[in-house]
């Protein structure tokens, strides 16, 4: 089925007890100002950050597992994308909320969530 993808952007995971420093951090790091203050969304929190380059979407994530960065591919067919990179070696590791949680032939853990702004540049690759 055909299908659209593309990069949306990087989750700094962080297994800390307080998300305004976490932000606090990666916004002077990255020089990126915080857009709004931290949120609840689906049982997770989360603080976003301006506008990456390119119109990458960057958050800071509260996780109960051990920090790291991932990045997010955004679809407007997960199942499909998710199929089309298991055939490149992926594997789904669980179904979470709204998203799928991957993990690369390298190990690399990233996810597939719904596409937000299909107008927006750059354009999605399209995928049959």
């Amino acid at each position: 089925m055909a299908h659209r993808s593309r990069l949306a952007g990087f989750i700094i995971d962080c297994e800390t007890g307080e998300i305004d420093q976490a932000a606090e951090f990666w916004s002077r790091a990255l020089g990126l100002a915080r857009v709004e203050q931290a949120y609840d969304g689906d049982g997770a929190q989360y603080a976003p950050l301006a506008e990456g380059p390119a119109g990458l979407n960057i958050e800071v994530q509260m996780v109960d597992h051990p920090s790291r960065v991932h990045l997010d591919i955004e679809s407007d067919d997960i199942d499909a994308e998710a199929a089309r990179l298991e055939a490149l070696g992926a594997t789904r590791i669980g179904f979470v909320k709204r998203w799928w949680v991957m993990q690369a032939p390298t190990g690399h853990r990233f996810c597939i969530v719904r596409m937000k702004h299909p107008e927006r540049d750059p354009a999605p690759n399209l995928w049959d």
